[in-house]
């Protein structure tokens, strides 16, 4: 099999969200071995694009790769998920704050406005695939907002196992973490620094202890 550089490219984007996709819904559990040639062979094209894709899951923190082992997805623990909650609160309070003083000087806020609806509409429809992605994005631009890169290079590693979090925690209600986003939201357009932290703690914070309670049934503790 091989590869164009106008296919490779596609290839490279299709294997990445259907290896992710099979991660995130437990198909391709924490652990098992994610070996180039059977991916190869069962998404249909070369072994290349399936490199390129397990490097950028790599770069989100879903797999890793060994030298011996090659790629394999990450074993998540319930330390991993009260190490990422502290990480959420010193990267995304700040970047709260930073975001609503943006909107204060007139910059940004409209594609926040268009992820928020994306979120409100997939919430609407109790969608249980696109709401952990859509609440993800909404994350990842209120620090995109903030202009700042070496912030967002630092959540960058860590938006897969966010995108991972909310989804083995969907049993929680999606509304009241719809109601949140919203209030963080217009605090950011609004442009009160002081409200939108304050809120962004709040709504990490508050998720803490139910995904940690909830997620016990299911992590290894370490």
């Amino acid at each position: 099999m091989t590869d164009s550089p106008e296919s490779g490219a596609s290839h490279v984007d299709h294997a990445e969200r259907t290896i992710r996709a099979r991660i995130l819904s437990g198909e391709y559990p924490p652990g098992v071995r994610l070996r180039e040639r059977e991916l190869s062979e069962a998404l249909g094209f070369s072994r290349i694009p399936v490199r390129e894709a397990l490097t950028r899951l790599t770069g989100e923190g879903l797999v890793v790769i060994s030298p011996r082992r090659g790629a394999s997805v990450r074993n998540l623990s319930l330390r991993d998920v009260a190490e990422l909650f502290d990480l959420r609160l010193s990267l995304e309070v700040f970047a709260a704050r930073r975001a609503a003083e943006a909107c204060a000087a007139g910059r940004g806020g409209d594609r926040l406005r268009e992820l928020m609806e994306a979120a409100e509409d997939a919430t609407g429809r109790g969608d249980i695939h696109e709401i952990p992605a859509a609440n993800t994005a909404l994350h990842a631009e209120i620090v995109a907002m903030t202009g700042n890169r070496l912030l967002q290079d630092a959540l960058q590693p860590s938006l897969g196992l966010v995108q991972w979090l909310f989804t083995l925690t969907g049993g929680l209600d999606p509304r009241v973490q719809c109601t949140e986003h919203q209030d963080i939201c217009a605090a950011i357009y609004a442009g009160k620094p002081d409200l939108a932290d304050a809120l962004a703690y709040a709504h990490i914070e508050r998720g803490r202890g139910p995904s940690l309670a909830t997620l016990a049934e299911v992590l290894p503790a370490e």
